[in-house]
């Protein structure tokens, strides 16, 4: 099944998105790899693709995973999370209708 992760930053994030991403995008991409990616990114602070100074408040990812519990636990291994960007982090069940 697929699931929504969601989640808002602390403030002033940046500089801890920064220093986590590498390794973000790593385990995004071996998600990616194995076809369970749907879409994932984060939301500018602004209205702008390239918010610069202003970075983001949070982001999205939507990828498949056998349980709530193990989407869960993926989105809890979050570099992200250890880093301390986000504020909090919901998973939730998502039902793919379109396209």
């Amino acid at each position: 099944m697929w699931y929504a992760i969601i989640s808002e930053d602390v403030s002033d994030s940046l500089p801890l998105r920064k220093k986590a991403r590498p390794d973000h995008l790593a385990r995004l991409n071996r998600l990616k790899d194995e076809g369970r990616l749907l879409v994932a990114g984060p939301h500018p602070a602004v209205d702008s693709e390239e918010p610069g100074e202003a970075g983001f408040s949070g982001s999205l990812v939507i990828a498949e995973f056998p349980s709530l519990e193990e989407a869960q636990a993926w989105a809890d291994g979050d570099p992200y999370v250890a880093a301390g960007v986000y504020a909090s982090v919901a998973v939730k069940p998502f039902k793919l209708v379109l396209p």
